[in-house]
């Protein structure tokens, strides 16, 4: 997780404590996944991690973890899985903001918006950044996880309440929200042929790194998309990069590097 990583960093900055609560998702994970990339720095930074196995209720979990804290004397603040709340999804709302700042400022156009859509917490803050703002710049969540109903059906619930919490209420509407999760493959976190094609591709004409799991994935549908004719030739695409490079390192002995 690229998010509980960053919690555990701002948790160090801030003297706090830090809680990890990881899900086993992949099937037959290597001893790199065990152990390297994420998990690995989350380790560096000090946090204490807790493994449970697919489908726990996490919702359970974290109650009874922050309950013991108090118990302890401690103060628990609950953050759910990629801080895909309203509070968390503020900072997308101000991407937005920000995107369409940049734009005016620099007098460029752009024709569609691509990212990764998988707790939810960047999609629906970017939507509600732009629409709450008046643009009505179509935006491409590249599934990473769940079946695209239940995923276009989640993102615009957390849609829904950020709006409320910014003082937006209805400024998505449900058709703002896409997801295509045709590029998932066998599961989260599972490698996929256009996943290593795309990464490989974007590190040796770009220089830029991808991870696997989610902007490496979200970046083969954008490759894909263009392949297909989906987006036209002379199209502006803004690809939003929410970073990950610390996940190359767990999938050194699973990417297919020639």
């Amino acid at each position: 997780s690229n998010h509980v990583r960053q919690t555990a960093a701002a948790a160090c900055k801030l003297g706090m404590s830090c809680e990890v609560l990881l899900e086993h998702r992949v099937q037959k994970p290597s001893e790199l996944y065990l152990n390297s990339g994420n998990v690995l720095l989350d380790r560096v930074f000090g946090a204490n991690l807790r493994e449970y196995p697919k489908g726990t209720d996490f919702d359970a979990e974290m109650a009874g973890i922050a309950a013991e804290i108090r118990d302890n004397g401690g103060t628990p603040y609950i953050i759910p899985g990629g801080a895909s709340n309203p509070v968390g999804a503020l900072g997308y709302v101000g991407c937005a903001e920000e995107l369409l700042q940049q734009c005016e400022q620099q007098d460029v156009r752009f024709d569609h918006v691509v990212l990764a859509s998988g707790s939810a917490g960047t999609h629906a803050g970017l939507a509600v950044g732009l629409r709450g703002s008046g643009s009505d710049l179509p935006i491409l969540g590249v599934g990473v996880n769940i079946p695209r109903s239940e995923q276009e059906e989640k993102v615009f619930k957390l849609a829904w309440e950020t709006a409320e919490y910014v003082g937006k209420p209805g400024c998505v509407e449900r058709e703002d929200i896409v997801a295509d999760c045709d590029y998932v493959g066998p599961g989260y976190g599972e490698p996929t042929e256009g996943m290593n094609e795309a990464v490989l591709m974007l590190a040796r004409l770009e220089g830029l790194l991808f991870d696997p799991v989610y902007s490496g994935k979200a970046l083969a549908g954008m490759i894909d998309y263009v392949r297909k004719g989906r987006f036209e030739k002379g199209q502006n695409i803004v690809f939003l990069h929410t970073g990950g490079v610390a996940g190359l390192f767990a999938y050194a002995d699973t990417l297919t590097i020639s």
